[in-house]
C-alpha cells in the first residue's frame, strides 16, 4: 500500500549533528511489506533505518522493526534511541510518564530519558536498559584465529576476545588501550561472517574511558560509526568482569570522522546505554 507517511533522520550518540551516527525513521509504516522495507533500507544506505508500528504486546508503547542495508535485526541501540525520539516528538504518549517501553525483535526495551520527563527535545538524552545477553563465554580458537587475522593483529595483541551477544551477534575484542583501537586497518574479506567489536581503554583522567569500533561488514556496513548494542554488551561484560567502573563514556566513531559519545550507568541490576539524539530532517516520504 503506497502512501505518504512521516519521515524522520536524526543524529544518535551526539549533541553535535552530523557527529554521530545517523538513523532514518519511517513513521505509521502499517501496510508495508518486507521487502518494501528492506528496498527503502538499501536505498537510504544508513547503518539501519527503522519503522514504527502499533505494538502487539500490550505492555508496549509502540513497535519497531530494524534493517541494515543487508538484513533486519532483532535489536540495535542507536535505532532504539533514535526511534523512541521520533515516536516521542511525533506525539506519542507512553503508558508510564517515566519510562517508553518498545517492542522490538528481542521483545520489550526500556527507554528513560536522562533528566525531567519524557518529552523530545532537540538534543535530547535518552537511554535504554541494556538487553540480556544471548551468549557469553570465551571464542573458539578457530574463531579467533580468523577474526584477530582480520584485524591484522598478533594473537598476543588481543588481550581478550568474548562473545557479548543481545540480539546481532556480537564478539568483542580488548585491545591494551585506545590508540591500538584507533590504529586499526581491519580487513573486510577475512572477516566474512563476523559482526566483531573492539574496545580499549584510554589513561585515566580524560573524558572517556573508551574508544570502541564496530565491523559488521556481511550487513552493509564495514563500520558502524556509534553502536549502541556493541556497547550494551561491552558494558555487561567489562563491568561484569571488574574492567571497567560501574559509570563511565565511551567514544566511538572517531576513525571515520565522527564523535559519538556512549553514557553507561549501572543502576542496580539494569545498565543503561545512553546518549543524546539531533533531529535533523523531517517530512514526507511515499512508500
Amino acid at each position: 500500500m503506497t502512501a505518504q507517511r512521516r519521515f524522520s533522520q536524526l543524529d544518535v550518540f551526539t549533541a553535535v549533528p552530523l557527529r554521530g551516527n545517523p538513523l532514518a525513521v519511517v513513521h505509521d509504516a502499517q501496510g508495508l511489506s518486507d521487502a518494501q522495507m528492506a528496498d527503502f533500507a538499501r536505498w537510504t544506505n544508513l547503518s539501519e533505518t527503522t519503522f514504527l508500528l502499533p505494538p502487539d504486546d500490550p505492555a508496549a508503547d509502540y513497535r519497531v522493526r530494524i534493517f541494515t542495508p543487508g538484513a533486519e535485526l532483532p535489536f540495535a541501540g542507536h535505532p532504539t534511541l533514535g526511534s523512541c525520539h521520533a515516536w516521542l516528538a511525533a506525539g506519542g504518549l507512553p503508558r508510564d510518564p517515566a519510562v517508553v517501553v518498545q517492542q522490538c525483535g528481542v521483545g520489550r526495551v526500556r527507554v528513560r530519558r536522562e533528566g525531567a520527563g519524557l518529552a523530545a527535545q532537540p538534543s535530547a538524552r535518552l537511554a535504554f536498559a541494556a538487553p540480556a545477553l544471548r551468549r557469553t563465554g570465551t571464542v573458539d580458537p578457530a574463531l579467533r584465529a580468523q577474526a584477530v587475522a582480520s584485524l591484522g593483529l598478533a594473537d598476543d595483541a588481543v588481550l581478550q576476545l568474548e562473545w557479548i551477544d543481545n540480539g546481532p551477534g556480537w564478539m568483542a575484542a580488548l585491545l591494551p588501550d585506545a590508540r591500538a583501537v584507533l590504529a586499526l586497518q581491519p580487513d573486510f574479506a577475512r572477516m566474512a561472517g563476523l559482526k566483531l567489536g573492539v574496545v580499549g581503554p584510554y589513561p585515566a583522567g580524560g573524558e572517556c574511558q573508551f574508544e570502541v569500533r564496530a565491523f559488521v561488514p556481511g550487513l552493509g556496513v564495514p563500520e558502524d560509526p556509534v553502536t549502541g548494542s556493541l556497547n550494551a554488551g561491552l558494558a555487561q561484560w567489562l563491568i561484569g568482569a571488574g574492567l571497567a567502573p560501574a559509570h563511565y563514556v565511551a567514544a566511538q566513531g572517531g576513525a571515520l570522522g565522527r564523535a559519538g559519545r556512549v553514557f553507561v550507568d549501572q543502576d542496580g541490576i539494569d545498565i543503561w546505554i545512553g546518549g543524546a539524539v539531533c533531529p535533523v530532517i523531517s517530512g514526507w516520504v511515499t512508500l
